[in-house]
């Protein structure tokens, strides 16, 4: 069961940090963000790792859906902002078959209410995010907390002025990625063109 997986480092810390937010803010340049990706997708990025042993995947993929439920909860639910590079749309991640499965949920999910998809297209030759993927994490009593993550491991930042950094770095994504609706169509566009 996913209660009694041990998670790779930092990650159950960001699990249980997402159960108790308010709202994230997340940018990824490389992955569909862990929480909207579709099992086999989620299949494919953790083989790719090749950090786990096999009888654990399915577990980690069982993780993902339960991180999903948060944006779907009737009591409220996870508010996301995602912003993604479009490298993240094209890179037929599980093969072509699960790239247009995964555009497809996507498409889905940003229809909620309390989600938010953004693209940063390939026109834009730099932005703020080409340092790596994060996430800002709002709570409605606690300071806000920044979770990032690399292959060097997981940081946590709490300092104000830390988390004001990344607060001016999301907003300058938001900034010169395409609006929602521009964003949703080339998704579209991508998973049409995915073979």
């Amino acid at each position: 069961m996913v209660e009694s997986l041990e998670l790779p480092p930092g990650l159950d810390a960001l699990v249980g940090l997402e159960t108790d937010a308010r709202k994230e803010s997340a940018f990824e340049p490389l992955l569909i963000p862990g929480p909207l990706q579709v099992p086999d997708y989620a299949r494919a990025v953790i083989h790719a790792a090749r950090s786990q042993h096999p009888d654990e995947v399915e577990d980690l993929v069982q993780l993902r859906d339960r991180r999903l439920r948060l944006l779907t909860r009737s009591q409220n639910p996870l508010e996301l902002w995602a912003v993604v590079d479009e490298s993240v749309i094209r890179r037929p991640v599980g093969g072509a078959r699960t790239l247009r499965d995964q555009l497809r949920h996507l498409m889905e999910i940003a229809a909620l209410p309390n989600v938010t998809l953004q693209v940063v297209p390939f026109e834009k030759e730099s932005h703020p995010g080409l340092g790596g993927s994060f996430a800002l994490l709002e709570f409605e009593d606690d300071p806000a907390v920044v979770y990032v993550d690399s292959m060097a491991g997981n940081l946590y930042l709490e300092k104000a002025r830390d988390v004001r950094r990344f607060v001016r770095a999301f907003d300058l994504l938001k900034a010169c990625a395409l609006d929602p609706d521009d964003s949703a169509a080339l998704i579209n566009r991508a998973a049409k063109e995915s073979k």
